[in-house]
């Protein structure tokens, strides 16, 4: 199991944002390395270092050198990152010792798709799952307000022809699938001075075996659509 340690706490800002059940981060002690090589032992998962973050002028700036960078010091460092993907701890120490600060990325439509909401509904979401008892995979929360849900890869494909099965439409849900050709960021990448990527379900053996996205995407949808009603009637 990797080392974690529990970060959350309730404020008075727990309405507008609200509180990640079980969110975790990364071990300060944990470095990018250590994680990016227990990905690959412990969940046979492809890896690849990212940008990473600079100090200029006590500022984070990305390595990229994009002032305006959008996710600074948390997206691919070349066009070609495919290229860099390794399933290899060997290979994974090389590459994050020639970079120790180098985000931690993983490619998906390999191992895993990742589905992909707002924090408000991923929490709603994941209240509703855990009551139902249905199997869950991973769970990432990014400091942007996004959680990505971790299932069985060929989501992208199947997504717009389950949605309408469903009753929506598939540009109505602000739920996107993540797959082949594209990657997500893992803890404990920051992102700029927005803070880390977490885990709000952590890797662990329970969730080894990753859910089928027609297990979880109806529960998703539903509170999709939940939210935006309720934001169109604010």
């Amino acid at each position: 199991m990797m080392v974690v340690e529990e970060t959350i706490t309730r404020t008075s800002e727990a309405a507008t944002h609200p509180r990640v059940p079980g969110r975790r981060t990364a071990s300060p002690g944990a470095s990018p390395l250590e994680h990016a090589v227990r990905y690959t032992q412990e969940r046979a998962w492809d890896v690849f270092p990212g940008t990473w973050l600079e100090t200029v002028h006590g500022v984070p700036r990305c390595s990229c050198g994009d002032a305006a960078c959008p996710a600074p010091g948390a997206h691919p460092a070349r066009a070609r990152w495919a290229d860099e993907t390794t399933g290899s701890a060997t290979t994974a120490r090389r590459l994050w010792t020639t970079e120790p600060r180098a985000a931690v990325l993983l490619p998906t439509g390999r191992a895993f798709d990742a589905l992909e909401v707002s924090e408000a509904v991923g929490c709603l979401a994941l209240a509703r799952l855990e009551r139902m008892e249905q199997p869950l995979g991973p769970v990432t929360s990014t400091p942007d307000g996004r959680m990505l849900f971790f299932v069985l890869p060929g989501a992208t494909a199947v997504l717009p022809h389950a949605l309408r099965r469903l009753g929506w439409s598939p540009g109505a849900l602000d739920l996107l699938a993540r797959g082949e050709g594209d990657w997500v960021a893992a803890p404990p990448t920051r992102v700029g001075a927005r803070g880390p990527v977490q885990w709000a379900r952590e890797p662990n053996a329970a969730n080894r075996w990753l859910p089928d996205a027609g297990e979880v995407l109806p529960t998703l949808a539903y509170a999709c659509g939940r939210e935006g009603a309720a934001a169109g009637a604010r």
